[in-house]
């Protein structure tokens, strides 16, 4: 009797372990099949490590990618297959972060019931094809990125990274520092002035009397026993011609005023550290604004260099908040997909704000420098140590039919408004032309 009791327990316990490992494989299968069935080695889909199915289009249907058994095939135009790179991807997989890459059970028609034996798929995107490629070639050679959101959907026309390649060509012997990386989203670089925006928010807010005060600019004055220069000589100035000007003595002593607990818990609030997730899939980088422990210090968080690091994509959401009274529409690159809105900053902050990169434009840029574009914005020129710089020119424009915020960032390439304004001024112009 011991005997049957004891094997009638065995044979329990191995069909509850079956059971248990069953349940285990279905969940499994469930969350990762997707990512099982759509691996490189699935020859129903990928023929000689090429996949073979499915199409990813811009917003307007240009092809960007196309695959069938029979081949696959890019966009017509080399300058297109640039700029797009970063976002769709190559046949390598090298872009982890690309629709090829991230989406490619969507990419497939994958289904948990019937496998990779549907109908290949055709993913749309808001990305514009002739705006990206013109981005690409404003680039040039350079290192860098440049993102361009509407602000009112959250539709990005824009987001290309520098150094790339024609994917038609294969990947080059070498395809330059950092290539398979999409810098938008995936990097963090030293911000430099653009950052005067979140210390000027921080300001508006928390310093009573901002608008009262002047502050005297000869070049540099000593904070927390730290010299800060400024690139000018200013003189007796107000915070919104030292927003205007970028000077480093204005924000420096606002900075001081502030301290390095406020300054980096603005860059938290307005989502500057955190990790965000593009259509939530993509995962972007996340930046640093550690707290700045003393007077000098803090003047140097507020200036944006410090140990201050911004991440492209979660500026570009700073901006659209600005832009769009502020509240963020979350960016998205899958068209007519919605990924929701968050308020970022309170009305009357995005108003100032707003008000105050509108005159920098007029009394610092000239408006003439963008002909045709209603600019608000701000350049940034940050030193990262090895006597390079970070050029920046952040901002949007309020045209009726182009409501765009744009982030232009070249690295180590020189001041912001020499180098990085410019191209902004490019892809705008491009932007505004296809839209309209």
């Amino acid at each position: 009797m011991r005997k049957v009791t004891t094997r009638a327990f065995a044979v329990l316990l191995l069909v509850f372990l079956t059971v248990a490992g069953m349940g285990v494989y279905i969940f499994r299968l469930a969350v990762d099949g997707g990512d099982w069935a759509t691996f490189y080695a699935n020859r129903s889909i990928y023929s000689n490590g090429v996949l073979n199915r499915g199409t990813v289009t811009d917003r307007n249907d240009t092809v960007l990618a196309s695959a069938s058994p029979d081949g696959f095939r890019y966009a017509e135009s080399g300058s297109v297959r640039r700029g797009c790179l970063h976002v769709v991807g190559d046949l390598g997989g090298n872009i982890g972060t690309s629709i090829l890459s991230r989406y490619r059970p969507d990419f497939v028609n994958y289904s948990f019931f019937t496998g990779t034996t549907g109908e290949a798929a055709s993913m749309k995107l808001t990305i514009d094809a002739d705006v990206s490629a013109a981005a690409a070639d404003a680039l040039g050679g350079t290192k860098g990125t440049v993102l361009v959101c509407n602000y009112k959907t959250g539709e990005v026309l824009c987001m290309v990274s520098s150094p790339n390649w024609d994917p038609s060509q294969g990947v080059p012997q070498d395809p330059g520092d950092g290539a398979f990386i999409n810098r938008a989203i995936s990097s963090t670089f030293a911000p430099g002035s653009v950052f005067k925006l979140v210390t000027t928010a921080a300001a508006l807010e928390t310093i009573p009397d901002i608008w009262d005060q002047t502050f005297t600019c000869d070049g540099s004055t000593i904070i927390g026993g730290q010299t800060v220069k400024c690139t000018g000589h200013h003189g007796t100035i107000t915070v919104e011609q030292g927003l205007a000007h970028s000077c480093n003595v204005v924000f420096g002593q606002i900075g001081s005023q502030l301290g390095g607990e406020r300054i980096s818990q603005y860059a938290e609030k307005y989502g500057l550290t955190s990790e965000h997730t593009l259509n939530g899939t993509i995962a972007t980088a996340a930046g640093s604004f550690p707290v700045a422990p003393g007077a000098g210090d803090a003047a140097w968080a507020a200036i944006g260099q410090y140990q201050d690091l911004l991440n492209p994509y979660a500026f570009l959401r700073f901006i659209c908040a600005i832009a769009n009274g502020g509240t963020v529409v979350e960016p998205t690159i899958l068209y007519g997909e919605s990924a929701g809105t968050i308020q970022l900053m309170s009305p009357s902050t995005a108003q100032t704000l707003s008000e105050m990169m509108s005159y920098n434009v007029e009394l610092e840029y000239g408006t003439g420098t963008y002909p045709g574009l209603e600019m608000h914005a701000k350049t940034g020129t940050a030193e990262v140590g090895d006597g390079t710089t970070h050029a920046w020119f952040a901002g949007f424009i309020t045209n009726a039919d182009a409501p765009l915020a744009f982030v232009v960032m070249a690295e180590r390439a020189g001041s912001g408004y020499r180098v990085a304004s410019p191209i902004a001024n490019t892809v705008l112009q491009k932007a505004v032309s296809v839209l309209n």
